[in-house]
């Protein structure tokens, strides 16, 4: 796997990671600083809704890294694919259903790493 492949690949899943600790842990704390849009109250009452999504997100990381450890390369190729996939597609989703940034934060570093692997 090319370096930066493997760079923008941890990039996803640290990303990833950080939306897992986000969403699990500190929802009520940080989440009206970063949806500033949505209502102060609606925090602590969408707490186990974000943890769920959290935990979703941190099964997204443990594939990309899970990608590392893979000596088969075409393995390595199908399980990278599959869910860098499955990030950009929650990041198009996102967009659509909460806010475009999401797009730009979730959607293109996957993209990204989807056209490196076609690269590749």
């Amino acid at each position: 796997m090319s370096l930066l492949l493997s760079i923008v690949i941890g990039l996803v899943a640290f990303m990833h990671l950080y939306f897992l600790w986000f969403e699990m842990f500190q929802w009520t704390r940080l989440g009206p600083k970063i949806f500033r849009g949505f209502p102060k109250d609606l925090f602590p009452k969408t707490k186990a809704m974000a943890a769920n999504q959290g935990l979703y997100n941190g099964f997204l990381a443990a594939g990309l890294i899970w990608t590392f450890f893979i000596s088969n390369p075409a393995m390595k190729w199908q399980v990278s694919f599959f869910f860098l996939v499955c990030v950009f597609i929650a990041g198009v989703y996102g967009a659509y259903s909460v806010s475009r940034k999401i797009f730009w934060v979730q959607g293109v570093p996957a993209l990204a790493g989807i056209v490196l692997l076609h690269l590749v």
